[in-house]
Order: structure tokens, then C-alpha cells, then sequence
């Protein structure tokens, strides 16, 4: 009898497992098997980083020029819209896609796959996903094709705070004026149309705030000289930044995206994307870092070995690879589940150790790791800009905001005259607990 009921327990825990592992497999929206649309991305990319990219990358930062070329070749394998619907000249593929072919590119050129980011996550996407059919005419299908898209959101005065941004948007008729100045907007020397988020009510804070697609050549818009700021100029040289000018640039009512007063969700949606692409970046250099380290090591002959034999470098190595595969994965998922949190855990930690990977890889090139004659130096000054679109230490503030904890400290901060914080016996925690989930729902 007791066998019998042995025997029934067993085959419960086993059914109950099943169903466990059946429902999980149901929910599960992120696996690390690329599909073969993915993977021959990929292959692509990486076979184009290697031959047309890596050769000259040193040549491109050292002199600071711009990846004309390359770009060309890119747009020409249609990498230029890859998440653009194919009616528009796009591939029509997925983020993961895309992340990854950021990544590939960065392990060759990482100003070229910085160039590839931007243009295609915080531009192109914005106006494939949000834009109206005649928007995507004008200022989506050229821009497919080898026309470079922009993205103005910063200023000298408002970065992260987005709701400061001081750019006005004064409504003229059929016609908006717009007035302001936008900072660091990469590749504007170069682009032909950018995304601008102007105010139309100060007052109304981000409430108050619109999109417009601004071609570059309008009047009134005037592009400042190459920023020689860290971010560009030391770590991506071949990548181009500067200030926007906008005097009294009228365009028509047309050209807004969404509604008024819809551009502060806009931004923050798109910058969710725009943290994908600046992970797979960093995963490329990351990546590119840890090659350059085993190629060395593999050659380097010391106390009569190859530095791969020798305990240290093994160690470090080692740490590497955890790093950089570390990266990659929440890359990924971030990429296969869009999300804030998800995004901004990925961009922090791919940045954190994209850098900590390029410091290990000078260590075992030792005093060549800081000779313009390797790769090395490159790797090592290109992560240490994580600071758009935002700093650090703000990502840790995306990641928390996301958390329970800090939900409920804003749902009574919004509610504290609905809620009486007593923990005397006439209130308790369950009774605390169930009055902000009753306001919360």
C-alpha cells in the first residue's frame, strides 16, 4: 500500500513537471538559436566586417574621415533600412537582426557600426514605425538608398531630462516654426534629414513636447563645425558630431509625427531601441578586443612559451570570454523583448564590459597594447563613451524606476492623502498593502 502510494506521488511530480516545462516553453520568447534569416545576417556581416572594414578601420580613425565607402557598399546590401518594410526598400527584418549586424560591423569598424546604429535605430525605425505613408515617401525611401538620417534630441541645456528641452515649436498657419539649438546630433555634416523634438508648451513639460522630421537643407537650419568632444572625436575619430542650429525653420504641419504633444513618448520609445544598437556596439568592440588579445597571445613567445600557456593570461582570457558572452546575451534578449529595463540593462553592461574587456586585452599586449600600430588603443578608447543616451549612472536610475519597489513609493507619493501610514494596531501591513493595490489597479 505504502509502495502503491509511492508510486502515485511519483507519477503526480512527474506530470506536474511536465506541465511545468510544457507551459514554460510556451512563454518563453527569447532563445539563443539564431533562425537562418539570423544567422545568415550574420554571416553576411561578418564576412563584410573582415574584408572591407577591419583593413581599414585603423586608416579611417587615424585621419578621421568619415566611412563614405563603406556605407555605400552597406547601403547597397540594403543594411541601411534593414527593419524598413520592403515596399519602402528596406529588408523588413527584426531588431535581433539588426543588433546583430551592429555587432558584426563594430568587431570590424566601430565608427562605421556606430554610423549603422543610429541611421537605423533611432531614425529610419522612428519613420518606418510612427511616420504617415507620405512622410515615409519623402523622408524614409531616399533614406534607404544612401541618404543619412539624424537624431536631435539633446541640448545644451537638457540631455537625459528630456522634458527641459528648451527648442521652441510655435504653430504659423499651415506651418510650424521652429527655434532652437540641438546638441552632439551625430552625422549631421553628412545626414540629409533629422528628427527634432521641440516644446509648443513649456508649461505643459513633456505634455508639451512634438516630433518633426526637419530636412537638413531647409533654411534656417545651420550645421556647426565637427564637436571635438571625447565621444566622437577621441573615440569614434571617423564618426561626425555638431550643434544644430534652428532660426525661425518653417515646415509644414505635415511633417509631424504622431500628434503634438505625443513627442516625449515617441523619444523614449525610440531611445529603447537606441540602447539596443549601443549595446550591440559595444559587443562588437568587446568582441574585436578579445581577438585582438588571442591572436597576440597566441604569438607572443615569453619564458620560452606562448602567452596562452601562461597562467595569468589564461585567467584574464577567460574573463573575458564570460564578459563579452555576457553582453551578448542580454543584448539579445533586449533586442527579442524591447523593453526599458531590458534595454537599459544591456546597454549598462555591455558599456561596462566592453571597457573592462579592452583593459584586460592592453594588459596581455602590454606596452604595444597603447602603439597606434595595433588595434589594441582603438578598442581601448572607444568604450570609454557610455554616456549616450545616457550616463551610467542614470541607466542604474532606468533599471531602478523599473523595479516594484520604487512603483510603489511613486503610487503613494501620488496618493499619500488617500493613504494613512500608520503601523499601529488599527493599520496593518496587509491592510497598508491592500489600499495602494486598490488605487494602483
Amino acid at each position: 500500500m505504502a509502495t502503491s502510494a509511492l508510486i502515485q506521488s511519483t507519477k503526480l511530480c512527474f506530470y506536474t513537471l511536465q506541465g511545468v516545462k510544457a507551459t514554460a516553453s510556451q512563454c518563453r520568447a527569447f532563445t539563443t538559436k539564431l533562425t537562418d534569416q539570423q544567422q545568415y545576417i550574420q554571416d553576411l556581416c561578418r564576412n563584410f566586417s573582415k574584408n572591407n572594414l577591419k583593413p581599414n578601420a585603423s586608416k579611417l580613425d587615424l585621419a578621421g574621415r568619415f566611412p563614405f565607402d563603406e556605407i555605400k557598399k552597406l547601403t547597397d546590401l540594403g543594411l541601411m533600412g534593414a527593419n524598413v518594410d520592403e515596399e519602402y526598400g528596406g529588408l523588413g527584418l527584426d531588431y535581433l537582426s539588426l543588433a546583430i549586424a551592429v555587432e558584426e560591423l563594430s568587431r570590424g569598424c566601430a565608427s562605421t557600426g556606430m554610423i549603422v546604429s543610429i541611421h537605423n535605430f533611432l531614425y529610419a525605425n522612428l519613420v518606418n514605425e510612427k511616420g504617415t505613408q507620405e512622410q515615409k515617401e519623402q523622408f524614409l525611401r531616399d533614406f534607404t538608398k544612401g541618404s543619412i538620417g539624424c537624431f536631435s534630441l539633446s541640448e545644451p541645456g537638457a540631455g537625459s531630462d528630456v522634458a527641459s528641452i528648451k527648442t521652441k515649436a510655435r504653430e504659423d498657419g499651415n506651418y510650424w516654426v521652429l527655434r532652437g539649438k540641438k546638441s552632439w546630433v551625430s552625422s549631421a555634416i553628412e545626414g540629409s534629414a533629422t528628427i527634432v523634438f521641440a516644446t509648443f508648451d513649456p508649461e505643459l513639460k513633456h505634455k508639451g513636447i512634438a516630433c518633426f522630421l526637419v530636412p537638413l537643407d531647409a533654411e534656417g537650419v545651420f550645421r556647426g563645425k565637427k564637436e571635438p568632444i571625447i565621444g566622437v572625436s577621441l573615440c569614434h575619430r571617423a564618426v561626425t558630431a555638431c550643434d544644430l542650429t534652428l532660426e525661425d525653420v518653417r515646415i509644414p504641419k505635415s511633417y509631424v509625427v504622431g500628434e503634438p504633444g505625443d513627442g516625449f513618448r515617441i523619444a523614449m520609445e525610440q531611445l529603447d531601441q537606441g540602447r539596443i544598437g549601443i549595446a550591440a556596439h559595444a559587443v562588437g568592440i568587446a568582441q574585436a578586443a578579445l581577438d585582438t588579445a588571442i591572436n597576440y597571445a597566441k604569438e607572443r613567445v615569453a619564458f620560452g612559451k606562448s602567452l596562452t600557456r601562461l597562467p595569468s593570461v589564461k585567467d584574464r582570457l577567460t574573463d573575458m570570454s564570460i564578459l563579452v558572452e555576457t553582453a551578448r546575451l542580454l543584448t539579445y534578449r533586449a533586442a527579442t523583448n524591447v523593453s526599458t529595463k531590458n534595454s537599459a540593462m544591456a546597454k549598462y553592461v555591455a558599456g561596462r564590459n566592453a571597457a573592462a574587456v579592452a583593459d584586460h586585452c592592453v594588459q596581455i599586449l602590454g606596452g604595444r597594447g597603447l602603439s597606434t600600430d595595433y588595434d589594441a588603443e582603438r578598442h581601448f578608447r572607444i568604450p570609454r563613451k557610455q554616456i549616450t543616451p545616457l550616463c551610467p549612472p542614470l541607466r542604474r536610475t532606468v533599471l531602478g524606476a523599473n523595479s516594484p519597489v520604487p512603483r510603489l513609493c511613486r503610487i503613494l507619493n501620488a496618493h499619500s492623502d488617500q493613504i494613512d501610514i500608520n503601523f499601529g494596531p488599527t493599520n496593518s501591513r496587509y491592510s497598508l498593502l491592500r489600499k495602494i493595490l486598490d488605487i494602483s489597479s
